[in-house]
Order: structure tokens, then sequence, then C-alpha cells
């Protein structure tokens, strides 16, 4: 039962989630989330090759 419960609560954040996703200012704010994320690891130096094991 709890389990049910569980999945309930979190298919109803979900839901919520992607409901304001689809609102105009909050797409402007994900997307100046992304581009400010994709800088952060593009200026964050070499990184690891995909593949690479240590």
């Amino acid at each position: 039962m709890a389990g049910m419960i569980k999945k309930l609560m979190a298919s109803g954040i979900a839901a919520k989630v992607i409901q304001e996703a689809r609102k105009p200012h909050n797409q402007a704010k994900i997307k100046d989330f992304v581009s400010q994320m994709q800088a952060k690891r593009k200026g964050s130096g070499p990184g690891r090759k995909p593949g690479a094991r240590y």
C-alpha cells in the first residue's frame, strides 16, 4: 500500500513539474540555467575523455 502511495505522489509531482516547465517564463529560466551549466562545463578544463578508465 505504501509503495502505491509513493508512486502516486511521484506521479503528481512529475505532472506539476511538466506543467510548470511548459510556461514561457519558466522556459526562459530553464534555458538560462542550461546555458550557464554548459558554460561552466566548457570552461572547467580538459575533463575526462568518454570511455576513458582511471
